[in-house]
C-alpha cells in the first residue's frame, strides 16, 4: 500500500511504497524559514520506492547540495533532497494525505529550537542533523 501527499492546491503529489525510513522535528534555521514555522516535522522515504504522481514540483538549492521542492502553483513545500543524504526523500510530514498518523520519534538540531516553542515529548533530541538516523548504525537509508 502506498503512503501519498500532496501540496495545498494538490496539483502536486507523491507517493511512496513501503514503510518510511525515519520520523522526526527538525529545528534548524534553514527549515523554520524555509516554511515560516517554528520547527518542521519531516519523514524519510528511500528514493527508490519514491515518486511524483501530480505536477513535478519546481526545486530550489538553498545551499551547495541541498534541493528544497515546492509546488510550483501554491509554492507549499513538499519536499527536500541533500547530498550529504543519498538516496533519500525527505518529505513535510503536514503534506501527508493522512497527517494524523504521523509519529515522530526524535529531533535534530536541537541547538536552535527557538526558546518560546515549548514542546514536552520525551522523544530523543540530537544536536547538528544526523547522517545516519538512531535506529539505523549503518546509515541513512
Amino acid at each position: 500500500m502506498a503512503t501519498r501527499g500532496y501540496c495545498l492546491c494538490k496539483k502536486t503529489s507523491w507517493a511512496y511504497q513501503g514503510d518510511q525510513t525515519w520520523a522526526c522535528y527538525c529545528h534548524c534555521d534553514d527549515c523554520r524559514r524555509n516554511c515560516a514555522a517554528p520547527m518542521v516535522a519531516w519523514l524519510g522515504a528511500p528514493i527508490e520506492n519514491f515518486e511524483w504522481t501530480g505536477d513535478k514540483p519546481r526545486t530550489y538549492e538553498s545551499s551547495k547540495g541541498v534541493f528544497r521542492h515546492f509546488c510550483g502553483t501554491c509554492g507549499s513545500p513538499i519536499g527536500f533532497e541533500a547530498d550529504h543524504y543519498p538516496g533519500g526523500m525527505h518529505l513535510y510530514a503536514a503534506s501527508l494525505e493522512n497527517p494524523e498518523d504521523f509519529k515522530p520519534t526524535f529531533h535534530v538540531n536541537k541547538q536552535s529550537k527557538l526558546p518560546w516553542l515549548q514542546m514536552t515529548d520525551d522523544l530523543d533530541a540530537f544536536e547538528g542533523i544526523l547522517l545516519q538516523t538512531p535506529n539505523d548504525p549503518d546509515g541513512y537509508k
